[in-house]
């Protein structure tokens, strides 16, 4: 993998994002909140995770310890789901940027929840954090019909490949 098809796997996420933020900005406030028994229970519950799993992988290509694990009522709304992953999509950038294209095979050293040393190639994190939002944005996708809501314009990958080639 390269630098540049880091960017654009990051573009990528991001771009998914936006359209799961879309379609998430269209239901009500206790619809956000609303149990729906799936992995994280609620909407709100699984954007929450999302984020602070891309939190924790940037803590580890920061070369930072983990403060411990965010709390999903962080976020009591869509805005501030909105803006918390708008900072950290700045914030993978910015780590991207300064590890520079000479680290895509660099090994990262941290220590994983459980304090066990783990060492993960820097594309294959960024690989799997962008996989593992995958994952969840489809669980997404599932409580946003079972809630009666519209879901998200399609999130596939090749959605994105075929939107960035028409661009001029």
């Amino acid at each position: 993998m390269t630098y540049d098809d880091l960017h654009l796997l990051i573009d990528y996420n991001y771009w998914a994002r936006d359209r799961v933020l879309d379609a998430i900005g269209a239901i009500t406030p206790e619809q956000f909140i609303r149990p729906v028994g799936n992995s994280f229970g609620s909407v709100r519950d699984t954007v929450a995770h999302i984020c602070a799993a891309e939190r924790i992988w940037l803590t580890r290509l920061k070369g930072e310890k983990l403060q411990g694990i965010q709390k999903s009522d962080r976020l009591p709304d869509v805005d501030a789901a909105r803006k918390e992953w708008a900072e950290l999509e700045s914030e993978m950038r910015e780590q991207l940027t300064r590890l520079g294209p000479e680290a895509v095979e660099r090994a990262i050293e941290y220590q994983d929840l459980r304090g066990n040393d783990q060492s993960d190639v820097l594309w294959q994190m960024l690989q799997h954090m962008v996989n593992h939002g995958t994952y969840h944005r489809g669980q997404i996708t599932t409580m946003l019909r079972q809630l009666g809501a519209a879901p998200p314009k399609s999130m596939d990958l090749i959605s994105f490949y075929r939107e960035q080639d028409r661009k001029p």
